[in-house]
């Protein structure tokens, strides 16, 4: 099957149909993910917060430093800054980390009485985004990261693998940026599929759709892939 390059960047339609033939070679590719709490919630918060402009490996070590040296997350609030700044080193920006987590922790403590954000399970969705999304350092990805994978519910999120792949496959605009994306992938992705397809397009950007030099010639996303139809009609002119 070929497809032509899109004429009209607002085509709804034309990319919400790209979704299931693509999603279907990705679950034959990669397989089904079944859902699974990843880190507990406020794990998953403060690991997030660690996750940001930097590697999964360097926010790892971060995070499990944390975990050795502190017995509570109760403790990380109340340590001395220095001491967390030091601590979370490896995942670099520690100097703007340390200080929002600890703001985090303690506005937590002063609206829930307990460090806990247990209650965003049953909170309606819109109100639990519009919650994580008021702490400080916390946007649409982070929000969306924890509402998936410590409480399997509905939100999209949208890293650099997804933001990419969306823009080269065409689900949105070469120019749309990652906060809208949340929007729009969220609207052409169905609610119970976004686990597997967030997941599947992650491994997809590792595999093959690299950040540098895409793998297209065994990429079987090719008729549906603005960006490779792009480049194919332009080498036949």
């Amino acid at each position: 099957m070929k497809t032509t390059a899109p004429q009209h960047e607002d085509d709804f339609a034309r990319r919400k149909a790209k979704y299931q033939p693509v999603a279907n070679l990705l679950r034959e590719m990669y397989g089904v993910p079944q859902w699974r709490q990843h880190l507990a919630p406020l794990d998953e918060l403060i690991s997030t917060i660690l996750s940001q402009s930097t590697s999964d490996t360097n926010r790892d070590r971060a995070f499990y430093a944390l975990k050795e040296r502190f017995p509570s997350w109760e403790a990380v609030r109340d340590a001395p800054l220095e001491d967390v700044i030091a601590t979370i080193r490896p995942a670099g920006l520690a100097n703007q980390k340390g200080p929002r987590i600890q703001e985090v922790l303690r506005r937590i403590t002063s609206e829930r009485g307990e460090l806990s954000i247990d209650f965003l399970a049953e909170l309606p969705l819109d109100e639990a985004k519009a919650w994580l999304t008021s702490l400080n350092g916390v946007g649409p990805k982070t929000a969306a990261i924890i509402l998936l994978f410590a409480f399997g519910r509905p939100a999209f999120p949208v890293d650099t693998h997804v933001h990419r792949l969306s823009k080269r496959i065409g689900f949105i605009g070469s120019k749309v940026n990652a906060e809208k994306a949340h929007r729009l992938m969220e609207q052409i992705v169905p609610p119970d599929d976004y686990y597997v397809f967030h997941l599947n397009l992650i491994q997809h950007g590792r595999e093959i759709c690299h950040a540098r030099s895409p793998e297209c010639e065994r990429c079987p996303l090719q008729p549906y892939c603005d960006d490779y139809q792009r480049r194919a009609a332009s080498s036949s002119e």
